[in-house]
């Protein structure tokens, strides 16, 4: 089973939508907390910037070992994610856009044997490459909603 025409245009496109979300808005405006104590619009890139590491990370390991167990993902545990933190919203869009080319060039290049091997997932349990491809993009799509809700909050 390839990956769908659905699936390989968001690949391609949906992450560029977090540059047309946040406009040419400056660090500081996607530092501010909206709500308080919660992410950021920056921590939220910056989440969306290290979790593609830990997205091709994972398809390594499904690569290399039969049906591995992932637990579930962390920001707050992942050191990638405190870096990033420090980062600039423009370094992270360029780092999102440099995973991404090496995320879709793996998924795009392989054979269909590689996209239907599994790995278990701790809520959802065995699911192929092709099913966590869609979950990483559902994750991603989440936290473009949850973008444009910080960027369009009241200040």
């Amino acid at each position: 089973m390839p990956l769908s025409s659905s699936i390989a245009a968001r690949l391609q496109y949906q992450h560029h939508t977090i540059r047309e979300i946040v406009g040419d808005r400056p660090d500081p405006v996607l530092r501010r907390e909206a709500i308080p104590g919660k992410w950021s619009a920056h921590s939220n890139i910056a989440h969306l910037a290290a979790y593609q590491p830990a997205f091709l990370n994972r398809l390594d390991r499904i690569v290399r070992e039969p049906s591995p167990i992932f637990n579930r993902y962390v920001a707050e545990e992942d050191p990638l994610f405190s870096r990033y933190l420090e980062r600039s919203a423009v370094s992270l869009l360029e780092q999102i856009d440099a995973d991404r080319s090496r995320i879709l060039s793996l998924l795009m290049e392989v054979d269909e044997s590689y996209l239907e091997r599994t790995a278990f997932h701790p809520r959802f349990g065995l699911l192929t490459v092709v099913d966590w491809t869609e979950f990483f993009l559902l994750h991603e799509a989440h936290h473009l909603y949850t973008l444009y809700t910080l960027v369009h909050a009241p200040q």
